[in-house]
């Protein structure tokens, strides 16, 4: 769930660029890039919500690890800079630092909860540790007026915002003045509209501060005077451009798994530059029931894409059958993807590009409490170590996009809704929700509880609420009676979860009567299980997946 919506779609305007003609990427990125906003990461958790609450509002920004140079970051050329949370204490002895120099650059800047305290800290003002915490929802006082709260916020009202801290603001730098307090933050937000600097001690960018993506506008539109160019609509046009000079008379091959992210970028490879684009898609034998001939539908026959279908089942469920590890599984299964595709790859000959569905939190450089770097490794749908192997230039048209923006961009371009709303689905399929050894018997149970499963989600009106919903075969037996006869069947477990990144996730709270009708179904209609289950385990201390 979001605070708000995405951009709304803008049509590019007439005189846009013809994009078969050289250059056009540059004029394209030049407006969609003009007003662009900087986040400089101390090691949040929660900073690529900042950075996708700036996308909503329609400006592009990037998030870059607080190590970054000024010299860097005026060659860039943001409008604003957002200073991200942390988990660390200003006091801590390697405490992530400003970047010496920074408001000499004379830009707008938002501090957010330690980013208000750095900032405080460097320009002359007091932290402290103090005895009264905030972890939560807690309530502001909005005292003065100020360019944040134009259009959101009253002098004499209370907000509800999401607080996160230990240290606080004790005493503001010249210049500052507080704007709103709360109980335990005297200085929750504070401003100097001079240089147009600010500070906010709660966390705007969370979905448990109603107002926060309103706030954040008010900086990024109101404060650095940004107009709002990124739309899905333009950036079709850039990326397309893109393609076309990066490609030229070239060839690509995209591994295509069905899912949001590799349907997106073939749809968006192949309107750039059609049959030069040909997609190679790998059946493991542990998809979701119907998936492998709904992809080669859609693709081959409702698309017109150039498509390799590779029927691996038999490969992968010998190679994988008496393996029990999880890991072992999903290593297993990602080297035959990588043997698989090679092998179909080869047979096309002469391909110069490699396409992937790499998405922007795959590329940032995050910074961990340390100081040190961190990068995300996506498995084997982006094919690793392929480009490397294959002697491949990539070609990633996705690599600046969240995931809510790539399912912007597939409604943009035609992508069926079927496939643009999809649930996450893993890599390794089904393997890793059957825990212990794999068998076609048992992924054939799996497939049928897991069909009336989404079926009844979706018959519910409920498909949309849910960041993920599948079904686990456990890998034990129970004692059950139907028509007055003993059973000694398989038991399954249902899984739903509410999330907006993956990164940490509740259960969704089904009603006691859905919940009775799935279990009715399943008990009834498949043949082998006997008990069904309903798994409650929020992320942390769970993961989403079993396995």
């Amino acid at each position: 769930m979001t605070q708000s919506s995405p951009a709304q779609t803008v049509r590019p305007h007439e005189s846009s660029p013809d994009l078969s003609q050289p250059g056009a990427a540059d004029q394209l990125e030049a407006v969609l890039h003009e007003d662009r906003i900087l986040i400089l990461d101390f090691g949040s958790q929660v900073t690529q919500l900042i950075a996708r609450r700036v996308r909503e509002s329609g400006v592009y920004c990037e998030i870059w690890p607080f190590t970054a140079s000024v010299e860097k970051i005026r060659a860039f050329g943001p409008r604003g800079i957002i200073l991200s949370g942390s988990p660390a204490s200003v006091h801590d002895a390697n405490a992530p630092a400003l970047p010496e120099g920074l408001f000499e650059l004379g830009l707008p800047v938002l501090g957010i909860c330690y980013g208000q305290q750095a900032m405080c800290q460097l320009l002359g003002g007091k932290v402290e540790t103090h005895e009264h915490r905030e972890f939560g929802r807690a309530y502001v006082d909005v005292a003065e007026p100020c360019a944040l709260f134009h259009g959101v916020w009253h002098v004499g009202a209370r907000e509800q915002v999401w607080m996160s801290h230990g240290d606080r603001v004790t005493a503001l730098p010249p210049g500052f003045r507080a704007v709103a307090h709360s109980e335990g933050a005297p200085y929750a937000i504070i401003a100097d509209e001079a240089r147009k600097l600010y500070g906010v001690q709660f966390h705007p960018e969370v979905v448990h501060t109603p107002h926060g993506a309103a706030l954040l506008r008010n900086f990024t539109h109101g404060v650095a005077g940004c107009k709002g160019n990124w739309t899905m609509a333009s950036f079709r046009d850039l990326e397309m451009a893109r393609i076309r000079e990066q490609v030229c008379e070239g060839r690509v091959i995209c591994g295509l798994s069905g899912g949001v992210d590799s349907s997106v970028a073939a749809k968006l490879i192949h309107d750039a530059i059609g049959d030069q684009l040909t997609c190679i898609f790998v059946d493991p034998g542990i998809l979701r029931a119907g998936e492998a001939e709904e992809v080669v539908r859609t693709f081959r026959d409702e698309f017109n894409i150039r498509l390799v279908h590779r029927d691996a089942s038999d490969l992968f469920l010998n190679a994988l059958a008496g393996v029990t590890d999880p890991e072992v599984k999903r290593k297993t299964i990602g080297r035959l993807f990588i043997e698989v595709f090679e092998e179909e790859a080869a047979k096309l000959g002469g391909a110069q590009f490699l396409a992937q569905g790499t998405l922007y939190p795959d590329v940032i450089e995050s910074v961990s409490f340390s100081g040190g770097p961190s990068v995300t490794i996506k498995s084997h749908h982006n094919v690793g170590g392929l480009p490397e192997r294959m002697n491949m230039q990539l070609v990633e048209p996705l690599r600046e996009l969240f995931k809510d923006e790539v399912r912007a961009l597939g409604r943009e371009i035609g992508v069926p809704e079927r496939i643009v709303s999809r649930h996450p689905f893993p890599g390794p399929g089904l393997a890793i929700r059957i825990p212990g050894d794999i068998t076609r018997e048992k992924l054939d149970l799996l497939r049928k509880v897991d069909s009336i499963y989404l079926e009844e989600i979706r018959k519910a009106g409920l498909y949309d609420e849910i960041w993920q919903a599948f079904a686990v075969l456990l890998p034990v037996r129970t004692v059950g009676v139907m028509g007055d006869g003993r059973t000694y069947d398989q038991a399954c477990a249902l899984r739903a979860v509410t999330s907006t990144d993956g990164m940490t996730a509740e259960v969704y709270p089904f009603s006691f009567d859905f919940l009775n009708r799935v279990a009715g179904r399943i008990v009834n209609e498949v043949r082998g299980i006997n008990r069904v289950t309903y798994d409650i385990t929020s992320k942390p201390p769970g993961t989403i997946e079993w396995e």
